[in-house]
C-alpha cells in the first residue's frame, strides 16, 4: 500500500517553488532599481520601484525582461501623454502661448511613439547603442516640452508631472540597458 503521508507536502511543492520564485524575482527588482538610482541621481529609487512593480510580470522577470517592461511603460505613457495635450488642445480657451507650446509637446510626444517602437525592437536584437540612442531622444522631447513652457515667465506647465513621469521611466530604461552592456 503507497505511503499517502507525502501527498500534502507534494500539494505544497509548487506554490513553495512559486513563492520562492517570486521572492527572486522581487529582489532583482529591489536590486535593479538601487543599481538604477546609484547610477543616476535623477532617477527615483521610489519612482523605479512603484513602476516597476505595478507590473505584474516584473516577479518573473530577468533583466532583459524587466529592460523590455519598462520600455513598454515609457511607452505607456508617452501615447498617454499625447492623447492628454489633444485634449487640452481641443480647449480654445486656451492663451496663445500655451496653446503653442502644447503644439510643440503634441509634436514632440507624437515623434517619441515610432521612436520607442524602434527602441523595442533594438532592445529585443540586442542592440543596445541604438536603443540607448533612441530613448535618449524621448528624455529630451520631455524635457524640451517643458523648457517650452519656461520661455514666459509665470507660464505654468500643464505637463510637469507627465513630462517627469517619462523623464523617469526613460532614465530606468537607459540605466537597465547599462546594466546590461
Amino acid at each position: 500500500m503507497p505511503n499517502f503521508s507525502y501527498f500534502p507536502l507534494l500539494l505544497l511543492l509548487p506554490l513553495l517553488f512559486s513563492t520562492f520564485h517570486a521572492d527572486i524575482a522581487q529582489d532583482l527588482v529591489t536590486e535593479t532599481c538601487k543599481k538604477c538610482a546609484e547610477s543616476d541621481p535623477n532617477l527615483s529609487y521610489n519612482f523605479c520601484l512603484t513602476s516597476l512593480q505595478a507590473v505584474n510580470r516584473s516577479q518573473c522577470a530577468d533583466l532583459p525582461g524587466l529592460g523590455l517592461m519598462s520600455i513598454k511603460l515609457t511607452k505607456y505613457n508617452v501615447t498617454n501623454t499625447r492623447y492628454y495635450v489633444k485634449k487640452l488642445l481641443k480647449n480654445t480657451k486656451s492663451d496663445p502661448f500655451i496653446r503653442a507650446c502644447l503644439n510643440d509637446c503634441f509634436d514632440l510626444y507624437s515623434g517619441a511613439i515610432p521612436t520607442l517602437k524602434q527602441a523595442m525592437k533594438d532592445f529585443k536584437s540586442k542592440h543596445y547603442e541604438d536603443a540607448n540612442i533612441e530613448v535618449s531622444s524621448v528624455i529630451d522631447a520631455a524635457t524640451t516640452c517643458e523648457d517650452g513652457f519656461k520661455e514666459r515667465e509665470g507660464a505654468v506647465s500643464p505637463l510637469t508631472k507627465r513630462n517627469n513621469d517619462t523623464f523617469q521611466l526613460s532614465a530606468i530604461v537607459l540605466a537597465v540597458i547599462n546594466l546590461l552592456h
